[in-house]
């Protein structure tokens, strides 16, 4: 069962609070499949790629000092409808708003320190993937456990 891929990266606030297993768990326990992940302090140059809608906006250089401050852990997942699920995995990007239940719900509280990043849309996804994987990164690979997972 190839699926939809998505990127998600784990922020530097959440590796600082070791939350790095707690949240590659819960993906797999869902039932998704990894195929992409390093364990990387990110570039400037990458970042500045990676958010290039908000240059020009007032959080813009925040945002980059915050993500460039520690490890970063970037991940791509494989799934049926990975995207929209993993976003609902997440929780609200502000986390005062994400439900109990969700990574912010339950990790984060402020805004600037919302724990992870994921792709919201196969456009963003793709780009992003792309962006922080070559094609060699990427293990293509058939999981024992889809016959359990998907009918």
């Amino acid at each position: 069962m190839a699926g939809e891929r998505t990127f998600l990266c784990i922020k530097p606030d959440a590796v600082q609070r070791g939350y790095v297993g707690e949240i590659i768990s819960r993906f797999e326990k869902r039932g998704y499949k990894l195929v992409a992940m390093k364990f990387m302090k990110a570039s400037d140059e990458l970042l500045k790629k990676h958010y290039a809608e908000h240059v020009g906006k007032g959080f813009f250089e925040k945002l980059l000092k915050y993500m460039s401050s520690g490890p970063v852990v970037p991940m791509v997942w494989e799934g049926k409808d990975v995207i929209a699920q993993s976003r609902k995995m997440l929780g609200a990007t502000n986390p005062l708003k994400s439900e109990p239940g969700t990574i912010r719900g339950d990790f984060s509280i402020d805004m600037g320190r919302n724990i992870c990043h994921g792709s919201d849309s196969t456009q963003s996804a793709e780009r992003e993937i792309n962006l922080w994987f070559s094609e060699k990164e990427r293990v293509e690979w058939k999981s024992m456990a889809e016959s359990w997972i998907y009918e």
